[in-house]
């Protein structure tokens, strides 16, 4: 029998705190992305794709425009856009030529490992703030908070 933990029901106001504060740091953090990119020439949709290429490896087009809920054309367009400055390039699979997989290329893979550095980097400024026991709890409740949004 599975352990019953002793479930606390929030109430409205603690809630609505929790999602205006994790809505906050969610925009602060991607308008301090937005300027890290700013010094590089990727768009911020491409490096949105970088980064799950990244993550992932090789994809299909269709697995990419489902990650990044856009539309098979539109990721299209932005693969075109990367190839050109060859940050991918388009793959046939080996066991079904049919398939083309996207490869992240060396150039791709560099500006990637960069931003995330940076942004790495302001977060580790951020956290100064913060003492030791506050960072692993941060880290925990964070990590237990991304595991139960993803089984909805």
């Amino acid at each position: 029998m599975a352990e019953e933990k002793n479930q606390v029901e929030l109430n409205h106001e603690d809630v609505a705190f929790l999602e205006k504060e994790l809505r906050h740091i969610s925009g602060i953090i991607k308008q301090r992305g937005r300027q890290i990119l700013n010094s590089y020439t990727i768009t911020p949709p491409q490096f949105v794709a970088l980064q799950w290429l990244f993550e992932i490896g090789d994809m299909t087009i269709g697995d990419l425009s489902n990650k990044m809920y856009l539309a098979f054309s539109t990721t299209t367009d932005l693969i075109d856009r990367m190839e050109k400055s060859e940050l991918v390039q388009r793959v046939r699979d080996e066991q079904d030529r049919r398939v083309v997989r996207i490869h992240l290329l060396k150039e791709g893979e560099r500006i990637i490992e960069e931003v995330i550095d940076k942004r790495q980097q302001y977060l580790k400024d951020v956290l100064k703030q913060f003492d030791q026991d506050e960072a692993t709890a941060l880290s925990t409740l964070l990590a237990k908070l991304h595991q139960e949004m993803k089984k909805n």
